[in-house]
């Protein structure tokens, strides 16, 4: 009876995830698109759900909901169909729509081509494993160890250099000391100079236009008058014009497009500039702040952990408790407030890892999907996406005091866990840096001091 119950609390559950992510991908993801594969949106619904299925359980875990049999039958079941979607059903989809798109496969060949695609993908998914020592030889071919542990790879892989490039944007992006000083002066001299390139576009390719009326009216009086000679060097001389003049339109054209995208960044900054003035400015400001300290910390132990091979073997909440008790001299229920301090941490870390990754997948698939692409970025995208929730369960872990850990450990089963946290330490150092130099090279001038320099 109790298992029963337990089930409907879970498919309860489920039916609510899945909703949401209905909505998110109809009113969000997919709004200026039309939805016509149903299959597409059910393979993405699907993974978002039992990722979000999964968050649940470490929950119901720090809370001993559900009956530990529960909880221990449906981890294994989600994490199974889980792997079923990302290594069976949706590479195999995904490999049907990309050979689909492809003009001259005939279609009698596009089932036999998908199931080659797939295939190589098998391999080469199979392949991952064998620079990294996350093989073990007592593990079946087919066994969860050897299937998590390849999509653990790619999978903290993308969330670590999220991370970097996350932790390096925000403070950049929201920070009121790296917003270039920008009036509406400036704005205006740009517009300017943009109407005046212009105008002299429209001025010259009405030169060119008038050129080649004189020059086929030119060439037809050739033919009357069979004066060869004069004819053929009048005709080179304004060939020679239109060919200038089409290099002088080509710079300004160019010219122009850069001062559109000038005037354009510094609109942008100018409400950059307001909007970090209100109150909800000040707020992200603040918050830019907090997190540059945090990226600094991180980088710092990153590099730490890297060069001294350290990996942390307490959780922080295991660490925090023990400060609280031989360093400050407090005295109360551990195992009380550990289950509530951990519940909270997990919490925040669960929705912060949606919330992030969604707002991220959005703001890519807004800058880079077509009409005839956004069903291929979306099968990409779920792809990811299941497996940086599954890296993310793996590294979440850590995170967890031992007595919350059983079930994970003894679930994913014997994975070199350690691993794992010292490749997302090297691939966020690695992402952290880059970002912070690309940042670096990109950050131009101000617009007023390129003005003046003109």
């Amino acid at each position: 009876m109790s298992f029963l119950g337990d089930s409907i609390v879970i498919f309860v559950s489920q039916v609510f995830f899945f909703i949401g992510a209905w909505i998110f991908f109809v009113k969000q993801l997919f709004k200026d698109y039309e939805v016509r594969h149903v299959m597409i949106q059910l393979l993405f619904c699907i993974t978002l759900t039992l990722s979000c299925t999964m968050f649940e359980l470490i929950i119901f875990e720090i809370l001993e909901m559900l009956d530990s049999s529960s909880r221990f039958f449906y981890w294994y079941f989600m994490l199974y169909f889980l792997l079923f979607i990302l290594i069976v059903v949706n590479p195999l989809y995904l490999s049907f729509c990309c050979i689909s798109n492809v003009p001259y496969v005939k279609s009698e060949y596009i089932k036999h081509a998908t199931i080659l695609v797939w295939i190589a993908f098998l391999v080469i998914f199979w392949k991952i494993g064998d620079p990294f020592p996350i093989l073990n030889t007592k593990q079946g071919l087919l066994s969860i160890e050897q299937l998590v542990s390849r999509i653990g790879v790619i999978g903290v892989t993308v969330m670590a250099l999220l991370s970097g490039f996350g932790a390096v944007n925000y403070p950049y992006t929201s920070m009121r000391y790296f917003m270039r000083e920008v009036n509406i002066s400036d704005v205006h001299n740009i517009e300017k100079k943009l109407r005046q390139a212009m105008d002299m576009i429209l001025v010259k390719k009405k030169r060119i236009a008038i050129a080649k009326k004189q020059m086929a009216n030119n060439s037809l009086d050739s033919v009357k008058q069979s004066i060869w000679g004069m004819i053929a060097s009048a005709t080179s001389r304004k060939q020679e014009n239109i060919t200038q003049l089409k290099l002088e339109v080509a710079g300004l054209e160019e010219l122009s497009r850069q001062l559109f995208l000038e005037a354009h960044e510094a609109r942008n900054m100018l409400e950059r500039i307001e909007w970090s003035k209100t109150w909800k400015g000040l707020y992200f400001n603040f918050l830019g702040y907090i997190f540059s300290v945090y990226c600094l910390w991180k980088i710092f132990i990153c590099t730490v952990n890297i060069i001294f091979d350290r990996v942390g073997k307490k959780d922080p909440v295991t660490r925090v408790i023990e400060i609280a008790i031989h360093w400050m001299g407090f005295n109360f229920d551990v195992n009380f407030w550990s289950q509530q301090v951990s519940f909270y941490l997990v919490g925040c870390i669960v929705v912060t890892s949606i919330r992030g990754l969604l707002l991220t997948l959005t703001k890519f698939f807004n800058k880079i999907s077509s009409s005839k692409s956004s069903t291929i970025i979306v099968l990409i995208f779920a792809q990811l996406m299941g497996m940086y929730f599954v890296s993310s369960v793996l590294l979440l872990r850590m995170n967890m005091p031992p007595q919350y850990r059983k079930i994970i450990t003894q679930v994913l089963g014997d994975l070199q866990f350690n691993f794992y946290h010292r490749w997302f330490d090297v691939i966020f150092l690695v992402s952290a840096l880059s970002s912070i130099l690309t940042l670096f090279l990109a950050h131009k001038q101000p617009v007023r001091d390129n003005m003046e320099s003109e």
